[in-house]
């Protein structure tokens, strides 16, 4: 789908202005013990805070004010509607099992879509003080220590040298693992939410795919790992928009071989 977008600069800013805004509020009113609930209808496990819903009031409110006729949709509170082109999509704290048990790599994770595409992503890390986000459809950059940096995929990487990291959340059997020898194998490196997906931007890791992706945990990572170069869609080869089991790969030729070995079970 090809849809002409040019208003980068206006959105980009205010995400960049968000970012900010989102580790300061957490630092000063949401670090501090709470309680977990299990939001699960059926028998699993499905734990949600009173920060992920705190922090997306707090979007919320921060949208409407400056952009009140578009259209939101969260991973807490639902869809609110609107005739508008410009739909923002959240994840108030992408991974919340993470933030449970005091890992850093949890996040908050806004896109904006345009006419139904996501067209600016922002990843941000309260916890380590860094943000990832698009400026174009070719340029993303992370900040840090007050700096920002270019993303850029590690594009040059052969297959044999490829760094893969990975994540089946408990969805794939172990019967349908077995089909999958190959890539098991290549497995090597750790897989953290929403942060592994940005380190293939930085070219730190070359692969990384994921179960169960929703579209408020994918649709804010499609413009950042674009505009830094890589190629990402689901297991077979579809758009990822739709969310599901991802894969991002610095290059097409890689990202195709992966996609072989995939071949068995998707």
């Amino acid at each position: 789908m090809i849809t002409k977008f040019k208003s980068y600069k206006i959105y980009s800013n205010f995400l960049v202005k968000l970012a900010k805004d989102l580790t300061i509020y957490y630092y000063k009113n949401l670090n501090h013990p709470f309680k977990v609930i299990n939001k699960s209808k059926t028998k699993g496990y499905d734990p949600v805070t009173k920060a992920d819903r705190v922090f997306e009031k707090f979007i919320r409110l921060k949208i409407k004010k400056r952009f009140p006729k578009h259209q939101v949709i969260g991973e807490e509170f639902g869809k609110k509607e609107s005739d508008s082109d410009y739909t923002w999509v959240l994840d108030p704290i992408d991974g919340t099992r993470s933030f449970i048990i005091g890992n850093p790599t949890w996040s908050n994770l806004i896109s904006l879509n345009y006419k139904g595409k996501p067209v600016i992503g922002l990843a941000n890390f309260p916890k380590l003080k860094k943000f990832y986000l698009n400026f174009s459809n070719k340029k993303a950059f992370v900040f840090e220590n007050g700096k920002k940096r270019k993303l850029k995929v590690n594009k040059k990487v052969q297959f044999n040298q490829i760094k893969l990291a990975g994540a089946f959340h408990g969805s794939l059997s172990i019967s349908k693992q077995k089909k999958i020898p190959k890539i098991l194998k290549l497995m090597q490196y750790p897989c953290f939410d929403a942060l592994t997906y940005c380190q293939i931007c930085e070219g730190r890791v070359d692969v990384v795919f994921q179960c169960l992706n929703k579209i408020w945990d994918i649709h804010p990572i499609i413009p950042i790992v674009e505009a830094s170069g890589g190629i990402i869609s689901t297991w077979k080869d579809q758009d990822a928009v739709k969310g599901g089991d991802i894969l991002v790969s610095a290059n097409r030729s890689v990202h195709n071989k992966i996609l072989r070995l995939f071949k068995p079970i998707s």
